[in-house]
């Protein structure tokens, strides 16, 4: 089979490009659901934004461009194309809000960011679904965990960045209203293109032999011919299905205490945090991440995916525990922190693993699926869970906001736990690794 091989200019390549694509969602998304609230006034069609965009997205991967990806061996030719695209759609969505704006129809200005962003996220889906492939392309199993923890760090830095960048351009919506956001990131989306259209020239094709190799790096006794191959493909794929259960029970059970938790935070029953508080406490979340996709990913290559990733769960399922208990700010901070190094530590040695067992014919299709489930955490999970168990509490039961948000994270805990069992009972076994 054919094999991608990267040198250092390529591996810096990447890195700025990823890095460009979470500081520009840092910048976009950090404040779009306070600006969106101000125009709609409405909670609930106000969160329908990250459901939307969620399922336009898995919509395209699966339906659409997953496909063409396999058929076509297109990589980096979707990132360009998604990137090029999308940066022209968010100038047209900006214009049509700004049309409405400038009516007086502050509502349908709203609805057309929803819409626009939700459809925009269709045709951009694709460049995830080349991103993703690229990456299992270009490394080994042998390399792939540390390769995945170092692209997560550097996103981790943008993502932050973005976030702080944010803070000054929000100016109380004038960003949006005015455009200022949405010309910035369209500038750094076609930068991203620029720099992907150039690591594609650097990229060379190399031909190697297909190996099987085994989770504990063992040599496999199978023969090397096509037949084992499909063999071992086959249950790959059965070993990915349950892989992916496990893993959507748990993003759902972790994803589905977000919004609560920030209420939690500023609650008088609660934390009672200030808002500088919460911002250190997020930060927490978000450093403790940094340095977990390094640590793990290393871990991952060395010891194996599932041992990583079963730690990580151990974390997930028992620091929303302490949510309810952690005395003060600093407390909260480290709990949170911990919540942060467990769910880049799944995220970084899960991707690895997926990128092990899925077959190379079918990259494409699988990791649109991998993708799909990841994005759970945008929208639908608060939505589906989170929402309805704390609101069912608080107006049908009658129960104090701060015990219904209690019962919820005791629910993610629960959640998390399940789907560690399903990893646990379906997952966690010797599988073949398809180079």
């Amino acid at each position: 089979m054919e094999s991608l091989t990267v040198g250092r200019q390529t591996l810096l390549g990447l890195w700025s490009f990823q890095f460009l694509t979470f500081m520009r969602r840092g910048v976009f998304y950090s404040f779009m659901y306070i600006y969106l609230f101000s125009l709609l006034g409405n909670v609930t069609t106000t969160a329908a934004l990250g459901t939307l965009t969620m399922l336009m997205s898995a919509a395209g991967q699966n339906f659409l461009w997953g496909k063409i990806s396999d058929r076509y061996k297109l990589r980096v030719q979707l990132i360009v194309i998604g990137e090029v695209v999308a940066g022209i759609a968010y100038i047209i969505v900006f214009l049509t809000h700004k049309f409405f704006i400038d009516a007086g129809r502050d509502v349908d200005a709203g609805l057309a960011l929803i819409i626009g962003l939700a459809v925009l996220e269709f045709f951009w889906s694709m460049s995830d679904v080349g991103w993703a492939a690229l990456v299992t392309d270009i490394t080994s199993s042998e390399t792939r965990g540390g390769f995945v923890g170092a692209i997560n760090f550097v996103t981790s830095i943008g993502r932050m960045t973005g976030i702080n960048l944010a803070g000054y351009l929000y100016l109380g919506g004038l960003g949006f209203r005015h455009g200022t956001i949405f010309y910035i990131v369209t500038a750094m989306l076609f930068t991203g293109a620029t720099i992907m259209w150039f690591v594609s020239k650097s990229i060379k094709t190399s031909k190697t032999s297909t190996s099987i190799y085994l989770m504990n790096e063992e040599e496999s006794d199978l023969p090397s011919d096509s037949q084992a191959i499909a063999q071992a493909s086959a249950q790959n794929e059965h070993t990915f299905v349950w892989f992916l259960i496990a893993l959507t029970i748990i993003i759902l059970g972790s994803a589905s205490v977000n919004q609560i938790f920030l209420l939690f935070l500023q609650l008088k029953d609660g934390l009672n945090a200030s808002d500088l508080e919460v911002s250190f406490i997020l930060s927490a979340w978000t450093l403790g991440g940094m340095a977990a996709s390094l640590l793990a990913g290393r871990l991952a290559d060395k010891v194996g995916r599932t041992v990583v990733i079963l730690a990580g769960l151990l974390m997930a399922t028992a620091s929303p525990l302490f949510y309810s208990i952690a005395p003060n700010v600093f407390s909260m901070a480290m709990v949170y922190g911990i919540n942060g190094i467990a769910l880049m530590t799944i995220q970084t040695a899960g991707f690895a693993l997926a990128g092990d067992i899925i077959p190379e014919h079918r990259r494409g299709r699988l990791l649109s699926r991998y993708n799909t489930v990841i994005a759970l955490s945008w929208g639908p999970a608060g939505l589906l869970i989170g929402g309805p168990i704390a609101d069912v509490q608080t107006r049908v039961l009658g129960v104090s906001a701060s015990a219904a948000y209690t019962n919820a994270f005791i629910t993610s805990s629960i959640l998390i736990l399940l789907g560690t069992a399903v990893f646990l009972t379906k997952v966690r076994r010797p599988v073949k690794v398809l180079l």
